[in-house]
C-alpha cells in the first residue's frame, strides 16, 4: 500500500481501517472462545447429566436406603462406595423431605451445606431427567453443578430423597485442566489461523473499494497544484461514484468562478480606466477655462468670459451627474436603497416625461410619440425611481437614434401587470451584446456618446429592487426596444 507524499503511515485511511478492523476481530475472537467455553461446558454437562439420569433409581433398585423409616448406614454405605468405586466423580447424598443432609458419601467429607435446595430437585423429577437443570453443591455454597435425584418412599410415604452430585470437585478439575489444553491445542490456532484470514481478505477488500478514494485524492492534488483540467474518472455508480462526479461538478465551478473573476477584474479595470477618463475630461476643461479667466482676465470681453464660465458650469454639471450616477448605481447594488411604493397614474408620469424630452427630440429632428392604454392607469411602485427609468431609458434612446428617427413610448395592460415599452428606430444591438449591456463594466463596440455610461445598470438595478426585470429586443427592422413591467394598482386614487 502506497502512503500519499506529505501523510504519515497511521494517519492513512487504508491503516486506519485496517488497525480497527483487527480490533474488531479480536474482540470477536476473545468473544468467540468465552461463547465456545461456555456452550462446550454445558453440552458437557448436559450430555452427562442425560447419561446419569437414572442413577440415582438404579441406586434405589439395589438398596433401601430407610428401614422403618431410619437411614440404613450399613446398606447405603456398601452400595455407596460401590458406585463411587465405579465412578468416583459421583457424591451420594441422602436428603430428608425437607432437603436436610441425613448421609452422605463423599471423597475427604468436605460438606459445606446442611441442606440442598428442592426446588431444582422436583424440577428434575418432574421433567424425568430430560432438562439441563442445575442444583446446590454441598461442597460448595453458592455453585450449582448437575445432579441426579429420585424420591424414596415407603408404603406411599416419602421418606426422603437421594441426591447425587455427577460433576464432583475432582471432576470440575480434572475437565478444567483438559479443556486448558483444548482451548491451547484447538481453539488458540483455530482462532489465529480465522483472524489472519479474515484479516488479509479483509485488508484486499477494503483496498479494492479505495481505489476510487486515492483516485480522487490523486485529482485534487493535481488540481491544488495548479492543474485546473485534472478530472476524475467516473465508472461506479454508487456512493464513491457520486462523490467523484460531485467533487468534478465543484472543480468545474471552482474553474468557472475563476474565469468570471478573472474577467471581473478585467472589466474593473476598464471601468476605472473608463471612469478616470470621464472624470478628468470635465476637470480637465474646467482647470482649463478657469486658467484662462485668470490669465486673461483683463483682456478677455465680458461675452467671452460668460463663455468660458458657462463652457465650466457646462463640464462641472457633467462631472457632478457622473459622480451622482456612481453613488447611486452603487447604493442601488448594495440595495441600500428602499423604494417607497405608492400608487400614480402611470399615463400622467410618461406624458410628463415626453413633454420634457419633446424639446431634445426636436433638437435632433427626432420624432417622439405616445401610445397609452386608457386600462394601463394606475399601477403600484416607487413614482421617482420609476420616472428615473424613464428617463435614462429616454436619455439612452436619444443619444443612439439617428436624425430623423422615431421614439415611441407603449403602454398597455397584460393581466395584473402593466407592460411599457421604449422603442427607437435605426440602432441594433447584437445579439450576444444584449445580455451585457446592463451590466456596468460592460463596453460595446460602439463608443460612448454623452453621458456616464452607467445608465442602464441603474435601470436594470431599480426595476429589480421592484421585483421586475428590464429586456430588451432588437433587430435591423424595428430597431432597439427595452421593455419592463409594472404591478397594476388594486385600488384607485382617492
Amino acid at each position: 500500500m502506497t502512503v500519499p507524499s506529505g501523510q504519515s503511515l497511521r494517519n492513512s485511511l487504508f491503516w486506519k481501517i485496517a488497525i480497527a478492523l483487527f480490533t474488531l476481530f479480536l474482540l470477536l475472537g476473545l468473544a468467540f472462545i468465552f461463547i465456545t467455553s461456555f456452550a462446550s461446558k454445558r453440552y458437557y454437562e448436559e450430555t452427562a447429566q442425560r447419561l446419569n439420569a437414572d442413577v440415582a433409581e438404579q441406586m434405589l433398585a439395589e438398596v433401601n436406603p430407610f428401614v422403618n423409616g431410619e437411614v440404613n448406614k450399613e446398606a447405603l454405605g456398601t452400595i455407596m462406595h460401590s458406585m463411587m468405586a465405579v465412578n468416583p466423580s459421583l457424591e451420594v447424598y441422602l436428603l430428608d423431605p425437607e432437603g436436610e443432609i441425613l448421609s452422605f458419601v463423599v471423597l475427604d467429607k468436605k460438606v459445606k451445606l446442611s441442606r440442598v435446595s428442592l426446588s431444582p430437585v422436583q424440577e428434575f423429577l418432574s421433567s424425568k431427567g430430560k432438562n439441563y437443570i442445575l442444583g446446590d453443591d454441598p461442597r460448595n455454597p453458592g455453585r450449582s453443578t448437575i445432579f441426579s435425584a429420585t424420591e424414596v418412599k415407603e408404603d406411599q410415604k416419602l421418606l426422603g430423597y437421594v441426591y447425587m452430585v455427577l460433576a464432583s470437585e475432582e471432576y470440575d478439575n480434572v475437565m478444567a485442566s483438559l479443556w486448558q489444553s483444548h482451548i491451547l491445542r484447538i481453539g488458540t490456532w483455530s482462532f489465529l489461523l480465522v483472524l489472519v484470514t479474515a484479516l488479509i481478505i479483509s485488508l484486499l477488500v477494503i483496498w479494492w473499494f479505495t481505489r476510487s478514494l486515492r483516485k480522487i485524492q490523486t485529482m485534487v492534488r493535481s488540481f491544488e497544484e495548479g492543474d485546473l483540467n485534472a478530472r476524475v474518472e467516473v465508472k461506479q455508480k454508487d456512493e464513491l461514484g457520486a462523490l467523484s462526479h460531485s467533487i468534478n461538478k465543484m472543480a468545474d465551478t471552482i474553474v468557472r468562478n475563476i474565469e468570471e473573476l478573472k474577467q471581473v477584474d478585467h472589466l474593473r479595470k476598464e471601468l476605472i480606466a473608463n471612469v478616470s477618463h470621464d472624470l478628468r475630461t470635465p476637470l480637465a476643461i474646467m482647470q482649463g477655462y478657469i486658467e484662462t479667466l485668470n490669465i486673461k482676465k483683463d483682456s478677455l470681453s465680458e461675452a467671452q468670459k460668460q463663455k468660458y464660465l458657462d463652457i465650466v458650469l457646462k463640464s462641472s454639471n457633467k462631472l457632478k451627474r457622473l459622480v451622482n450616477d456612481l453613488f447611486e448605481l452603487s447604493k442601488l447594488e448594495a440595495r441600500q436603497i428602499e423604494p417607497k411604493c405608492e400608487t400614480f397614474s402611470l399615463p400622467d408620469l410618461l406624458h410628463d416625461v415626453a413633454m420634457k424630452y419633446q424639446i431634445l427630440a426636436q433638437e435632433k429632428s427626432l420624432k417622439l410619440e405616445t401610445h397609452l392604454d386608457k386600462q394601463s392607469a394606475l399601477v403600484h411602485a416607487d413614482l421617482a425611481m420609476i420616472d428615473r427609468v424613464l428617463q435614462n431609458l429616454l436619455d439612452n434612446a436619444l443619444k443612439h437614434t439617428p436624425d430623423a428617427g422615431t421614439i415611441r413610448i407603449n403602454a398597455q395592460q397584460e393581466g395584473e401587470e402593466v407592460k411599457v415599452e421604449v422603442n427607437n428606430s435605426g440602432s441594433f444591438i447584437e445579439e450576444k451584446e444584449q445580455g451585457k449591456i446592463f451590466d456596468r463594466y460592460f463596453m460595446g463596440k460602439e463608443p460612448r456618446v454623452n453621458g456616464s455610461g452607467l445608465g442602464l445598470a441603474i435601470v436594470r438595478n431599480i426595476l429589480e429592487i421592484h421585483q421586475s426585470h428590464i429586456g430588451v429586443r432588437s433587430n435591423t427592422q424595428e430597431g432597439t426596444t427595452f421593455f419592463f413591467s409594472l404591478p397594476k394598482a388594486k385600488a384607485a386614487l382617492v
